[in-house]
């Protein structure tokens, strides 16, 4: 890897990411879960700041490239929906019920 922590810290698109990483990406699987790759990457980021303070540049650019590698792999095989990242999927729909709230008394 050849690019340093203060370079990363530029970066703002997901594409920028895999390019900064040199990482092989389908543009189909960006597209469609761009802003849930990227706030799963950054959860990582959190968790490997908070966790590995003590790393080396080079160490933590080495663990960010492995977390993006899992956020992207994530949603190759989920669903945004399945990860419920966002507050929207929290949500309950105000005046809804759901099938499953009907009951036969």
């Amino acid at each position: 890897m050849t690019g340093t922590i203060d370079e990363f810290k530029k970066l703002v698109d997901a594409e920028e990411f895999f390019q900064f990483f040199n990482m092989p990406y389908d543009l189909e699987v960006v597209n469609v879960h761009r802003l849930h790759i990227l706030k799963k990457f950054s959860q990582h980021i959190q968790e490997i700041d908070d966790n590995s303070p003590d790393l080396s540049q080079e160490e933590k650019l080495n663990q960010y490239s492995l977390a993006l590698q899992k956020a992207y792999q994530l949603f190759i095989e989920s669903t945004a929906y399945e990860q419920k990242l966002f507050k929207v999927f929290n949500d309950k729909p105000k005046n809804v019920v759901t099938l499953t709230e009907i009951t036969s008394d």
